[in-house]
């Protein structure tokens, strides 16, 4: 007899999750959904099963948001290995060439990485989630299967050398969304003629979210008796990974107009249009309700772009 199924709620929120090494950015959203019964989630950007650090988690109507978190750029801390090649460009590869070390002082590791800054091309690794007619590319790869990869441009903001203690050496690297440390690490290693691969990875930040926001697996396992009151507390708004955007905020008629597809009229829009972070403001003096995005239209006026539903709507 099968177990029953576990009742959903509507919660809606950001959690900002250091995740745990050992597992993937799927098994531990979905450890995560379970926790909240959360009736829909998703996580901003995958995190290979050796890395650990920030992965926003998005709930409930949050998930509609997700896509912005998943053009921000992240910043990530690598612990390197110089001399040796992996299948999988990181430690969990098997190691499949070694080569000497040459001799490195750290003037001559930052003249590699000078040009490993700014704007540059990345092959993809196989072993990236990348997907090939619907196959991520890391099944393929377990499978013996090689597929033909473009380049892609991104962009290396910053790349600081913290340590070096040859053969290891360890970097902060600032980037735009896309980029593959391992990749980075590799290229670095065949730039100095003795390959390299990824011992450690930690993502520190994603967009305007850091490891100060972030709560680990433990200290969601310790709330979970405590109940829903305990979990929510863990929880940002949902509009939290969009304060780069503009606010604006509307009476509660404008509002009504809005929920209903209608463009309203909205003072303080942007002049060069683009999306706007929509509130209803409390008369009362109370805080303001987040109704979802909007968008400057041909008109200049403020349409419906991607609201939240109420809970009416929800059936809550």
């Amino acid at each position: 007899m099968s177990k029953p199924r576990r009742p959903r709620r509507p919660v809606d929120g950001l959690l900002i999750l250091d995740k745990p090494a050992g597992v993937t950015s799927n098994q531990i959203l979905q450890w995560v959904k379970h926790r909240y019964q959360a009736d829909k989630a998703g996580h901003t950007g995958s995190l290979d099963p050796l890395a650990t650090g920030v992965l926003p988690i998005c709930l409930g109507e949050a998930t509609k948001f997700s896509h912005f978190l998943l053009e921000a750029d992240k910043v990530y801390h690598t612990r390197l290995r110089l001399g040796q090649k992996t299948t999988t460009a990181d430690a969990e590869g098997e190691v499949i060439e070694e080569r000497p070390v040459p001799a490195l002082a750290a003037v001559d590791l930052e003249r590699v990485l000078d040009g490993f800054r700014g704007d540059i091309l990345q092959v993809p690794s196989m072993f990236s989630a990348l997907k090939q007619d619907g196959k991520p590319l890391y099944e393929l790869a377990r499978q013996g299967i090689e597929v033909a990869r473009e380049a892609r441009p991104v962009t290396i903001h910053s790349l600081v050398l913290d340590v070096l203690e040859p053969p290891f050496a360890e970097l902060t690297v600032s980037c735009s969304k896309g980029t593959y440390i391992r990749n980075l690490v590799e290229d670095i290693g065949e730039a100095l003629g003795c390959g390299a691969h990824v011992v450690s990875l930690r993502r520190l930040a994603a967009g305007s979210f850091s490891l100060d926001q972030a709560v680990t697996r433990e200290q969601i396992a310790e709330a979970e008796p405590a109940g829903f009151t305990a979990l929510d507390a863990f929880l940002l708004p949902s509009w939290q990974g969009l304060t780069h955007l503009p606010r604006v905020e509307l009476s509660e008629n404008s509002a009504y107009y809005l929920r209903h597809g209608n463009p309203v009229r909205a003072s303080g829009l942007p002049r060069d249009g683009g999306h706007v972070l929509v509130f209803q403001r409390d008369d009362a003096g109370g805080e303001a309700e987040f109704l979802g995005l909007g968008a400057v239209d041909d008109d200049g006026l403020l349409a419906p772009k991607r609201l939240l539903r109420t809970l009416a709507e929800r059936g809550g």
